[in-house]
């Protein structure tokens, strides 16, 4: 085996829906947390908390993840799946701060963010997409976007990099096991 999808339409079927269905239930995981988590108490310091908190927790799921792509049989089924799972958690962790920052700071951006309003803001900063509906106005809060900026051209280049490296790292580790076949 070389890591390919195994030829075959039932077991392919599952792979691939079970690659699908994971990721998506993780994004409504965390959605469902993040919509439902008391965050309407935490101050100032709690916010910072939760930043440097949703860092570790990204970090630790992207190692995480990236040990499963080494084990897995399909590695690159598998990174898709886990480059899925830490944007996800990524994205609800910068949605989570921004809703924090807003209601610590109500001039912070343009309007006062519900959860709902958060979690766009960041998808459009994300996205690099940008339709200035919703504006960071302080010091404060533009520094916190621009470093969401930055960390996200350099998640996606790093996250990338990383994954297609380990994914043709365990393509070859395969292909070098005893009685593998050269070509399948």
């Amino acid at each position: 085996m070389t890591g390919r999808l195994p030829a075959g339409g039932r077991s392919t079927r599952r792979l691939l829906w079970s690659a699908g269905v994971r990721p998506l239930l993780t994004a409504v995981v965390l959605l469902t947390v993040y919509f439902l988590a008391p965050l309407d108490g935490i101050g100032d310091l709690g916010a910072v908390f939760l930043l440097v908190a949703g860092v570790l927790a990204v970090g630790a799921v992207a190692v995480w993840q990236v040990k499963k792509v080494l084990a897995s049989h399909y590695p690159a089924v598998q990174a898709v799946e886990a480059a899925a799972a830490t944007v996800a958690l990524y994205l609800v962790g910068y949605a989570a701060f921004y809703y924090l920052l807003s209601a610590a700071n109500a001039q912070g951006f343009s309007e006062v963010l519900s959860r709902v309003d958060a979690l766009y803001f960041c998808l459009t900063v994300f996205a690099t997409v940008g339709f200035g509906d919703i504006v960071a106005t302080t010091d404060s809060t533009r520094a916190v976007v621009s470093l969401q900026i930055v960390v996200n051209l350099v998640f996606l280049a790093v996250g990338i990099r990383v994954l297609t490296g380990v994914v043709q790292w365990r393509r070859q580790q395969r292909q070098n096991l005893p009685g593998a076949s050269p070509g399948g």
